[in-house]
């Protein structure tokens, strides 16, 4: 029993690579990179949000025609390769700090050559390891991930910021090491997993042939209903999963939290998320892969509501307090209209600065962008501190709900670390049994094409309701709302699902 549980060189090297590239999803798309966008630039929530969707929209449009494509023997790991190296090369783009449209741009590229990369890694479940330990090897794949990418280069880059003070330096830093340790520990992956089921190539690929594949697998999936209410489901629940990594921190940001607690917060996400992700393939094996992935849906829609009172309860104190900041600083935006959208980003920070122990001394730190910007520094920093001392009532209670909401945003913290990896897991390998091997990649190509699909609308659908309604909070109930789809879809699908499972 032991020596079956030991894993294989190939398996061992396939795990690794979720180790090599979750420093990307932690630096990057989930706790640290989006906090210093949103935080830094104006309506930055928004803008990484219709990035994000930007990047998944065109993975989604591509991943079945690439999964087609890598069906055929030898294509799998050359795209593999290809997407993996778009996201290592384009990923130190984002460390140019000094224009938001060039990171931007960085980060939508890079996030495709991720999520590209990571639609031929789940496939490759199905080369090195046996239906009966897929569950198994897939969740410590997760596990390491977490454990990898998610705590010492996550680690590392918290305290270069907090030791250098969140400078540019420091920034750069956590944006670097995410290529390098991507790079470093995809090299077992590159050496040792292979292709081993594929389609021989009785005739010469075209773009008719491949269409023609795809139509065929879509209308495969349609006609088994168990597999169809499945990546219905997955649709809706995915969207979510993946939308509350993105969006988490950036969310925070504009509520005003501190990105320092924010971070810690998801660096106890990743630390949770070790052994639940294991326990989760146990919890499935007892009870079902449907009822393990509805408790985890179930959790997700507390999580949401649970963020939606975190904000709808602390907004009203927000907008009056910034308000009352921001209209000490009009007279100098209505002086210099060249310059109002970098005036407004400084008196942001400006403003939760002097909600902090030694307000003077926060505001003093700041003084020397003013300079940057060729304003009077001291004039503007004098108004903006009489502003507050007229209003300390104001900045009293949106502190005591910062407070609050800090507390709440570690415990879904702890929440999300219980369910995240798991559900992921669980729904890698749960496919990956149901699909025919020597077809997988094409099949994971609609598999990665509901998910990508579903987080094109997640991040989209935040942006769209947040900048509409004046409210972020209002964008979290339109996540929450995607995982009660999800939930439903499993539950009247449950007898065809049980029926496959068997």
């Amino acid at each position: 029993m032991a020596r079956e549980k030991r894993f294989s060189k190939k398996e061992w090297s396939w795990i690794m690579y979720d180790w090599a590239n979750s420093v990307y999803a932690t630096n990057i798309m989930a706790a640290i990179y989006p906090t210093i966008f949103a935080s830094t630039i104006p309506g930055g929530d928004i803008r990484w949000g219709y990035g994000t969707s930007i990047a998944t929209f065109i993975v989604a449009i591509l991943a079945p025609f690439l999964g087609a494509v890598a069906d055929y023997k030898g294509m799998k790991k050359k795209l593999f390769t290809l997407f993996a190296l778009l996201g290592i090369v384009f990923t130190p783009l984002m460390a140019a700090l000094g224009s938001w449209k060039l990171c931007l741009v960085g980060y939508v590229v890079s996030r495709i050559g991720f999520s590209g990369s990571c639609l031929f890694y789940d496939s490759f479940v199905t080369d090195v390891t046996t239906d009966e330990r897929m569950d198994h090897v897939s969740s410590w794949g997760y596990a390491m991930g977490y454990i990898g990418g998610g705590t010492i280069p996550f680690i590392l880059s918290i305290a270069m910021l907090l030791f250098f003070d969140y400078n540019r330096f420091s920034q750069v830093f956590s944006v670097l090491i995410v290529s390098a340790w991507w790079a470093l520990f995809s090299i077992p992956f590159f050496r040792n997993v292979k292709q081993e089921h594929y389609v021989e190539k009785t005739e010469p690929v075209s773009p008719a042939r491949i269409f023609r594949n795809v139509i065929g697998t879509f209308k495969e999936i349609c006609l088994r209903r168990g597999l169809l209410f499945f990546v219905i489901a997955y649709f809706f629940y995915i969207d979510g999963v993946n939308t509350v990594i993105s969006i988490s921190t950036a969310y925070g940001s504009t509520l005003g939290l501190g990105s320092t607690g924010m971070i810690l917060a998801l660096l106890v996400t990743q630390i949770v998320a070790v052994p639940c992700s294991i326990w989760f393939a146990k919890l499935s094996a007892r009870f079902s892969t449907r009822k393990a992935l509805m408790g985890a849906v179930i959790m997700y829609v507390i999580i949401c509501l649970v963020g939606f009172y975190m904000g709808f309860s602390m907004e009203p104190s927000q907008k009056a307090y910034e308000t009352a900041i921001h209209a000490a600083a009009q007279p100098y935006e209505a002086a210099n209209p060249d310059k109002a959208e970098a005036l407004e980003s400084y008196v942001t920070r400006a403003g939760a600065a002097l909600l902090r122990e030694n307000p003077e001394t926060e505001l003093k730190q700041l003084e020397s962008e003013c300079a940057a910007l060729e304003l009077d520094g001291v004039a503007l920093s004098d108004a903006l501190l009489n502003a507050w001392r007229e209003n300390t009532t104001l900045a009293e209670e949106y502190n005591a709900c910062i407070h609050v909401s800090t507390i709440l945003f570690w415990c879904m913290a702890v929440l999300v670390g219980t369910v995240q990896g798991g559900i992921q897991a669980v729904s890698r390998s749960y496919f990956g049994k149901l699909v025919p091997k020597e077809r997988s990649n094409e099949f994971f190509g609609f598999f990665d094409i509901f998910g990508k699909c579903a987080c094109v609308i997640g991040p989209a659908l935040y942006a769209v309701i947040a900048e509409a309604s004046g409210r972020s909070s209002y964008g979290i109930i339109g996540i929450a709302m995607l995982f009660f789809l999800g939930l439903v879809t499993l539950i009247l699908g449950r007898k065809d699902l049980d029926a496959l499972a068997k």
